[in-house]
């Protein structure tokens, strides 16, 4: 039996996958449901998940799949007790349109995606490896490189300052097992420590490189530092 919020919110989920192929961010369900925050969402989605009505997907934007329906929404002619707010279509007012300046390149939308930041991550000294979700981050569809999973990871410490990547950024990173040499990589060292360093190998050593002359580079065997993923991106808040 689900409450009127849950059964609004797989409403609106169904709606929106039916009409564009993937799911509503979080924002947009906080404004259908109009909820103050996001951590209302987050209990919704976690009751219908635990009643067998919807899957996450883990490290994956927008990563909702539903299983299946109640019997009261596979019924035609079903209605929420809330209708789901409409799509935008946004009007120009006649005569509201000014001409572009002279040589302006055309603005083309940005597709963008919600990904999971997975907490912190130290630039420098090793911390405890994270895996649970904080919050999620829109990052650019153009950052994303290649096939795979991708997660969002906030920067802690300075020992990466001189790769551009400072305390506070949010890095972007791609799941993935293996680097090449000189990759800047999400590396867990004996299985309770992550930390974002540059990747070396040297015969069966690994070095994790620093880029601040302040902090020295660490070497372990290979078999003690695995591979968590690559940097293909980076969010800087001003």
């Amino acid at each position: 039996m689900l409450t009127r919020k849950q059964l609004e919110l797989l409403n609106f989920i169904k709606t929106r996958m039916d009409q564009d192929g993937v799911p509503p961010s979080f924002d947009e369900m906080k404004e259908a449901l109009d909820l103050r925050s996001k951590s209302g969402i987050h209990r919704l989605i976690t009751a219908l998940e635990e009643r067998g009505f919807i899957r996450r997907l883990a490290h994956r934007a927008r990563a909702l799949e539903i299983i299946k329906l109640p019997e009261a929404m596979e019924k035609p002619g079903f209605t929420p007790s809330r209708s789901s707010p409409p799509r935008f279509d946004p009007k120009v007012i006649k005569g509201d349109r000014t001409d572009p300046p002279r040589g302006a390149m055309p603005v083309e939308a940005v597709h963008a995606m919600e990904l999971p930041v997975m907490g912190r991550i130290a630039a420098g000294v090793p911390i405890e490896a994270i895996s649970e979700v904080s919050h999620h981050v829109a990052v650019p569809g153009s950052m994303l490189s290649g096939h795979g999973s991708h997660y969002a990871l906030e920067v802690k410490g300075d020992s990466m300052i001189e790769a551009g990547i400072n305390d506070g950024d949010i890095v972007v990173i791609r799941e993935q097992t293996t680097a090449e040499n000189g990759d800047i990589v999400v590396a867990l060292v004996e299985d309770s420590e992550a930390t974002l360093k540059r990747f070396r190998r040297r015969g069966g050593m690994i070095a994790l490189e620093a880029a601040n002359p302040a902090y020295e580079t660490r070497v372990f065997p290979d078999h003690l530092v695995k591979v968590q993923g690559r940097l293909v991106g980076l969010i800087r808040n001003y």
